[in-house]
């Protein structure tokens, strides 16, 4: 039957589901959809009782549901409903790896958890605990609580097969519909700067649309570029990436400007943020990522033009949620556009 749907990322699927079933938002009776990198769940009201950031309203045929099996992973485990409570609602999976972050309470019993994701995540083939992006080189803390293997693995996302490494470099399997839409806004023949690329995801999507004429990609990690570079060699328009190890210090004072400029770095890129606009072509466009408090939300795309006026004049394109980040914030996109005139 045809019904609403909330189209979200696969990566982000798990997360969504449980807010959906949380708010009362999720249709039982109907099987959530599988689109390629996507997932749609079926919803019960209409768009606007959807939360802004958690995804986009579409409408899909849907197949109504038969037998289910665990609706959660904690369903698998023998705990009594309070001790669940204490259980992270949501989890990222890279490829067949499966990373979650737990409070310091039940670290006891970590390996317990990590058995009931192995067996509710379908192709799960390791799990580990999440503690975190460290250095500058965004190193991820991991450790291994069930399952076997490396921590290299391959991760599908908008039509790309990434090289990853969950300890060695930056990913977030989070912002796969943010690679998408930044690929989305380059026009033919444009130059694009990937800044703080991590494995890449922004600069292989946008290489795979096929209409920027060269893509520079920066990140201070050797370890990071050797794995774009070996997703590169991978596919038949990896010729239009240049993957470049080298701190922003020291990429961006003679980087000549170009009509896109990408920056995840959300918690350390304000400081960079003059240097970086700097890099924007007139008629440009900036793709920058900050984690903002909601209290501040309405007004820190207003604050960030003004702290670009001794740059240029720019202006907001574009400001919107990519998703929460804590209790009281959210990882924001900002789109500045540089002004024609020079």
């Amino acid at each position: 039957m045809i019904a609403s749907g909330l189209l979200v990322p696969r990566a982000r699927g798990e997360e969504v589901r449980r807010d959906l079933v949380d708010s009362g938002l999720l249709r039982s009776d109907l099987e959530i959809r599988h689109e390629g990198d996507f997932l749609v769940l079926p919803l019960l009201g209409g768009p606007d009782a959807v939360p802004p950031g958690w995804g986009e309203v579409v409408e899909r045929e849907f197949r109504e549901s038969g037998p289910k099996g665990p609706t959660r992973y904690s369903d698998l485990l023998p705990w009594s409903d309070r001790e669940k409570e204490a259980l992270p609602r949501s989890f990222d999976i890279v490829g067949d790896i499966v990373l979650i972050r737990l409070p310091e309470e039940l670290g006891s019993r970590k390996e317990a958890v990590g058995e009931a994701l192995l067996k509710f995540v379908p192709g799960a083939r390791l799990v580990g605990l999440d503690h975190g992006v460290h250095g500058p080189e965004r190193r991820r803390a991991v450790e291994r609580v069930a399952g076997s293997g490396p921590w290299r693995t391959r991760h599908k996302e908008n039509g790309v097969e990434l090289e990853v490494d969950v300890e060695r470099a930056y990913f977030s399997p989070r912002l796969a519909r943010e690679h998408a839409r930044v690929a989305e806004d380059v026009r033919s023949g444009d130059r694009v700067y990937d800044l703080c690329c991590g494995v890449g995801p922004f600069s292989v999507t946008i290489a795979r649309f096929g209409r920027a004429a060269r893509v520079t990609a920066v990140d201070a990690n050797p370890d990071a570029i050797r794995l774009l570079r070996d997703t590169l060699s991978r596919h038949p328009y990896g010729g239009r990436v240049v993957a470049l190890t080298a701190r922003l210090e020291e990429f961006l004072p003679t980087a000549a400007p170009v009509e896109r400029v990408a920056m995840n770095l959300p918690h350390e890129g304000i400081k960079y943020l003059s240097s970086v606009a700097r890099t924007v072509a007139p008629g440009g466009r900036l793709y920058y990522y900050e984690v903002v408090s909601r209290t501040e939300f309405a007004q820190r795309g207003v604050a960030i033009v003004s702290m670009l006026e001794p740059v240029g004049e720019f202006a907001l394109v574009a400001q919107r949620v990519v998703h929460p980040y804590s209790p009281a914030s959210d990882l924001v996109a900002f789109v500045v556009e540089r002004s024609r005139r020079a």
